[in-house]
């Protein structure tokens, strides 16, 4: 994954004040998972990636969008 995703996506957890355990059980997935996508170890697949953005109220092109600010 891109390192400007993965940090866009911390960000965008922090804006809405949820710990990464917190999201993961939003998400139904591990602490881990979420921690290994803010690493841009690994990515969300696409169903993950349209509830983040539903959770975070924002399109996809937002969550993905690289180069703006949160």
């Amino acid at each position: 994954m891109n390192i400007e995703i993965a940090n866009r996506l911390v960000q965008m957890r922090k804006k809405n004040h949820l710990s990464q355990e917190e999201l993961a059980e939003k998400l139904g997935i591990s602490r881990q998972a979420v921690s290994k996508w803010e690493r841009a170890e690994s990515s969300p697949d696409t169903d993950n990636l349209i509830l983040l953005a539903r959770l975070y109220h924002v399109s996809l092109d937002e969550l993905l969008k690289t180069g703006e600010p949160v």
